[in-house]
């Protein structure tokens, strides 16, 4: 594998504010986002960090940057309900791998890539390659994920869904090889979870994989190389070359996992770049960030901008990534919430939209934000329940909201694109203070979140696209 400098785009969602006031006393003056017309072209700057570690390039799906135009942009409101669904799914199946007993044999169980909405829910694509030679590949990300796979020929209407791209056809490329199926690494895919018996007369092994709104891709485990950039491959890839998708997926060619467990990317490129990952979301529709994989430079010495906590897994639950939260502040304010409130742990998500709470900090959360924003009318049945109506106010003063993790690392959202989402609270409440919560990617935008599992850290540095 060949560690060149790449790029990959990252444009972020569809809902915009213009900052441009100064913090005072805990609060940014913003225009709000139904006085700035929706983006329409891509003007992003493609730029990624100085830095010794992979940067690829990433865009928003539905965003002016993606290589390839949806026919169908959900609407906020199916938006907000894919998010929904999909960090449903993420708690409740964390929740019962902890609650679950471990016997000896199970030391290594994975988690299936089972997102509780469609495969839909997801938001970001970058394009690879695969193959020899390269077949470009639109394919979305996930840190929810670990065993990536594309749709491969031959697939017909019937087993396949439309997408721009060719279907990759493994007859043409001289560096594909199926995986055998009576090998340690078949066996090693989880039964009835990733793993599907064996395939073609008993020689390849099968693999599948179900969403939680019953869409499912099943095919043949592989191997191939995979193309990040000119110059820059992932020898021996594995992955799901997918031969039967059901679905409503639309408009990308397969998917990227991201997660802890040994099917994801990052941990098969753990070798090179040490099974660390970064990515920074940036503020607005038209703006660029991007996705590294190693470790910054920059996160080794602590003038870097980085700020540290501890990360967290649960029983059996490597695909996850989790944090502990320690305190909110609203207008430099630390609210008064009680350390029992965050004990079940925070997840951190690229593909939920929304922050889960559990009932007590969000309340509290909820509660000084609306007096913070009383100047300003509420909407009696927004899609959220804190959402305002903006009409006739030419600027509006929105407050500084951060989080203080387990350690005493403090992180300032972005004001006001990492806390208002189409003139709503990007937060909702995720279930009693015993159950996780979860960081959605409003929340994260203008930061570079640093997964390194090797240091068992998540870093966030601040301002960073």
């Amino acid at each position: 594998m060949a560690a060149y400098p790449l790029l990959l785009f990252i444009v972020l969602c569809n809902y915009n504010y213009i900052a441009h006031g100064g913090d005072e006393h805990g609060f940014v003056v913003v225009k709000p986002w139904s006085s700035e017309p929706e983006q329409a072209e891509c003007s992003a700057s493609f730029s990624v960090p100085n830095r010794a570690a992979v940067s690829m390039p990433l865009v928003h799906r539905y965003g002016p940057c993606a290589p390839s135009k949806s026919s169908h942009k959900p609407s906020f409101t199916e938006t907000i309900r894919r998010s929904r669904a999909r960090a449903n799914y993420l708690m409740s199946r964390a929740s019962s791998n902890a609650m679950a007993s471990t016997r000896d044999d199970d030391a290594n169980v994975t988690i299936p890539t089972r997102l509780g909405g469609a495969v839909d829910s997801l938001e970001y694509v970058v394009t690879v390659g695969l193959g020899t030679p390269a077949v470009s590949q639109i394919v979305l990300i996930d840190t929810g994920s670990d065993l990536s796979w594309v749709q491969c020929a031959p697939c017909n209407s019937t087993s396949c869904y439309p997408q721009k791209d060719p279907l990759f056809d493994p007859s043409k490329s001289s560096t594909y090889d199926p995986i055998p199926c009576h090998t340690d690494t078949c066996r090693n895919l989880i039964p009835n979870l990733y793993k599907n018996g064996c395939t073609d007369g008993g020689a390849h092994c099968g693999y599948r994989v179900e969403y939680g709104d019953g869409s499912k891709t099943r095919g043949v485990y592989s191997n191939d190389t995979l193309t990040l950039a000119p110059g820059v491959t992932v020898e021996d890839f594995r992955f799901g070359c997918g031969r039967d998708q059901i679905g409503p997926n639309d408009r990308f060619d397969g998917l990227i996992g991201l997660g802890g467990a040994p099917e994801s990317l990052v941990v098969q490129t753990a070798p090179v770049y040490g099974g660390a990952f970064s990515y920074c979301l940036p503020a607005t529709n038209g703006d660029a960030g991007f996705l590294t994989l190693g470790t910054p430079s920059a996160a080794a010495n602590t003038s870097s901008g980085f700020v540290f906590t501890p990360m967290r897994h649960l029983p059996d639950d490597l695909t996850s990534y989790m944090v502990t939260l320690a305190g909110i502040s609203v207008s430099g304010r630390r609210l008064d919430i009680p350390a029992s409130a965050f004990r079940g742990g925070m997840i951190i998500d690229s593909g939920t939209v929304v922050t889960g709470l559990p009932e007590t900090a969000y309340n509290a959360l909820q509660r000084a934000f609306r007096k913070a924003m009383a100047a300003y009318p509420l909407l009696p049945h927004g899609d959220l329940d804190t959402c305002y109506n903006f009409t006739g106010f030419s600027n509006v003063t929105v407050p500084k909201v951060s989080f203080t993790f387990r350690g005493g690392a403090t992180v300032d959202l972005d004001v006001p694109n990492g806390i208002l989402l189409n003139d709503c609270l990007a937060f909702t409440e995720s279930g009693p203070d015993i159950g996780l919560g979860i960081i959605g990617n409003v929340n994260q935008r203008t930061l570079e979140v640093l997964y390194d599992v090797g240091a068992a850290k998540v870093g966030f540095r601040s301002g960073a696209c």
